[in-house]
């Protein structure tokens, strides 16, 4: 791994791009990883490279809604793996959830390599490898474990694909999106949309569930029945047009 300064003004992106550049050295995250890291990394700019105030209410939610989940299943591709290993494997055991491996581009050497990278971080059972079970899609995000995503009622889907969202949704699944495009498909369609880096927000939403273990059912229902993901769309989009403006002011250019 390249050595950067912390003292640089773009550390926490420039380290998000080297564990995703290891990763891909790991066998772990694809080619096709590097591009949506780039693309990922243009829309956390845009939002200022922090975790805005509808960013942590979503992530809130989202923690209440596995809290509640009779089979919550958080799903694990190469660059969540590569990004936040650790953090995703504690927020699966503080919340109950299990791990499967889905990847869209799919082998089974990767898929092992996946599986024993977060076995190394500490997790006990990771599904995915032996699918057993199908989505109604014709790529590979399709094959799922039966006892895994597949019978899941709350699904957290992290830097996602639009189309496995949509049919996630159409199978009467909650699902909890990380996205930091608030206008992808992804986005429009999940039940939760969290607008942050992935980087951020299983670390905040690790922090909630810690912090929520102990709420009563009842006081994580009033979470997510105030809960409202178009609300939460439009803020995302506000704080988006307010930051350019802002930007564009500070440097004398004129604003239309």
């Amino acid at each position: 791994m390249t050595e950067i300064p912390k003292e640089h003004p773009r550390y926490e992106s420039l380290m998000m791009r080297e564990k995703i550049v290891e990763g891909f050295n790991l066998g772990i995250t694809s080619q096709q990883g590097l591009i949506a890291q780039g693309r990922g990394e243009s829309f956390d700019y845009l939002i200022s490279e922090h975790t805005t105030e509808c960013a942590a209410c979503a992530e809130r939610a989202a923690v209440a809604f596995l809290l509640l989940a009779e089979r919550p299943v958080i799903s694990v591709n190469g660059n969540t793996a590569a990004l936040v290993p650790e953090k995703i494997v504690a927020l699966a055991d503080v919340t109950g959830a299990k791990l499967e491996v889905n990847l869209f581009h799919r082998s089974e050497v990767r898929m092992h390599k996946i599986i024993l990278h977060l076995k190394a971080h500490g997790a006990g059972e990771v599904l995915g490898k032996n699918a057993d079970a199908r989505l109604p899609l014709e790529h590979d995000r399709g094959k799922v474990d039966k006892e895994g995503i597949y019978n899941a009622d709350v699904v957290v889907v992290p830097l996602e694909d639009g189309d496995r969202c949509e049919t996630l949704v159409k199978m009467g699944k909650v699902v909890i999106a990380i996205d930091l495009n608030p206008m992808s498909r992804t986005s429009l369609a999940s039940h939760v949309t969290i607008v942050d880096n992935v980087t951020r927000a299983i670390p905040n939403m690790l922090q909630f569930a810690k912090d929520m273990k102990q709420n009563t059912t009842e006081d994580l229902r009033k979470v997510v029945d105030c809960y409202d993901n178009n609300k939460i769309l439009s803020s995302a989009i506000y704080e988006i047009h307010e930051r350019l403006m802002n930007m564009a002011v500070e440097r004398g250019i004129e604003w239309i």
